[in-house]
């Protein structure tokens, strides 16, 4: 599927994860943000959003919520805070990764 963020034009899963996570920026992060109603992004989203992205960069794959409450410095009920319904696939969506192993 096709969509316009931040005023580039990105392929994503049926399910809103960037095909190409190299096409991800900051505005686009903004943009999916937005999308699902998480709007402004706080320091602390982006906190995790670096997290991830430099997370998934070095293992390969998107970090899952527990390795991002052990490792990214932001405690599990605050991910639940900042990402409701689901803070890995959440955040992992906003930082323009692959749904994480284990998301339904």
């Amino acid at each position: 599927m096709l969509h316009e963020y931040a005023g580039k034009t990105i392929e994503t899963t049926p399910d809103g994860f960037l095909v190409d996570s190299a096409q991800w920026t900051p505005a686009v992060g903004e943009a999916l943000a937005a999308e699902v109603g998480l709007k402004p992004l706080s320091e602390k989203h982006w906190q995790v959003i670096t997290f991830c992205r430099e997370d998934a960069a070095k293992e390969g794959q998107s970090p899952t919520v527990r390795r991002i409450a052990k490792l990214s410095g932001v405690s599990m009920k605050e991910l639940y805070e900042l990402f409701p319904k689901g803070p890995g696939k959440l955040a992992a969506r906003i930082a323009g990764l692959p749904k994480p192993q284990g998301c339904v």
